[in-house]
């Protein structure tokens, strides 16, 4: 394991030094190593190396602010051929031949199920029937367990939507078949 360097400076050098003398002093003993990082973070004004180490960090955290990455970009040729498996409608009327386009198809199916409440299987049954075109709601339910966007529990009785953030494409695939903004 590599070591993290942590640069030390110490404003006064004879203030350093008799500090240090005088703790070395109090003692019986030769301090270890550990003992000896918290005299001279203790000499310059840290309550002990934690502290020394946990401030560097904070300073690095501020003089180097975390690089925010822009959304990719949205796919719209994809997009509008998943919109064509909805024909129109807030219903799935055919199962997407790609896995990318049922990815989408499955951010809007999910999009239907209520959040933050367990269902039983029956109830999340009715929402997929009612937005499935295709007569294979249990295909829909187990994909969007597969895809992490539905749990349930062990005996299969209850599930809940996992609250996530959709990506792009998806977002915009659920304001065209549903008409309302994914602010999610």
């Amino acid at each position: 394991m590599s070591k993290t360097l942590h640069a030390f400076a110490a404003p006064d050098l004879s203030a350093l030094a008799k500090t240090l003398k005088r703790e070395l002093e109090a003692r019986a003993d030769l301090p270890g190593h550990v003992e000896l990082l918290n005299m001279l973070t203790r000499a310059v004004g840290y309550r002990n190396y934690q502290h020394f180490k946990a401030s560097r960090a904070a300073e690095d955290r501020l003089a180097n602010p975390p690089v925010i990455e822009a959304e990719p970009a949205v796919d719209f040729r994809r997009v509008e051929l998943t919109a064509r498996c909805f024909a129109g409608t807030d219903v799935l009327v055919r199962w997407p031949g790609k896995y990318s386009q049922q990815q989408l198809a499955l951010w809007v199916l999910w999009s239907f199920l209520p959040a933050g409440e367990e269902m039983p299987e029956k109830a999340v049954n009715a929402v997929l029937m009612r937005h499935n075109g295709f007569a294979d709601h249990v295909l829909i339910r187990r994909e969007l367990v597969n895809m992490g966007l539905l749990t349930r529990t062990r005996d299969c009785r209850l599930y809940r939507r996992v609250e996530k953030r959709p990506p792009p494409e998806a977002r915009e695939l659920i304001r065209l078949v549903t008409g309302w903004r994914c602010e999610i």
